[in-house]
């Protein structure tokens, strides 16, 4: 499929059923302890936190759903070249959707963050894989902090 900035192939929600697999594996063999490390040195990243609300609803909601959603969320509101309210797009409060915090978490929250923390340029749609990626990263922060 071809991007432009209003169109973006998202991510599939049944990934062993397409061309994502190989993209995935590839996804899952890089070590995001590196990641994890500079995020604990910003006071601001490291700041973010599950509460009791957020914990229960990934626990009402169960981890395939909690991914569905924010591969969905990440399809929707950062994969396009253009967000017009970049920056904007991704709420801080506690209670909504478990995985916006983990986004702030994880300089995942909009393109300008995705830019700084993971290389990831602006003005360019996101590719399947660094969809799959960011993803990753975001649960990956959620199971380390929904303890």
């Amino acid at each position: 499929m071809e991007h432009n900035s209003n169109k973006v192939r998202e991510l599939s929600l049944f990934p062993e059923d397409d061309t994502e697999s190989e993209e995935r594996q590839e996804v899952d063999k890089i070590d995001l302890q590196p990641l994890f490390d500079r995020l604990a040195k910003s006071k601001f990243r490291s700041s973010f936190y599950l509460n009791a609300k957020d914990k229960a609803y990934i626990k009402e909601k169960g981890w395939d759903k909690i991914e569905q959603g924010t591969r969905e969320t990440i399809a929707k509101r950062l994969a396009p070249a253009f967000i017009p309210n970049d920056g904007k797009q991704t709420p801080m409060r506690h209670g909504i959707f478990p995985p916006f915090i983990a986004q702030h978490a994880t300089g995942c929250c909009c393109r300008g963050c995705l830019e700084k923390w993971h290389g990831i340029p602006k003005g360019r749609p996101l590719t399947v894989k660094e969809q799959i990626y960011i993803t990753r990263v975001i649960m990956e922060w959620l199971k380390r902090n929904d303890q």
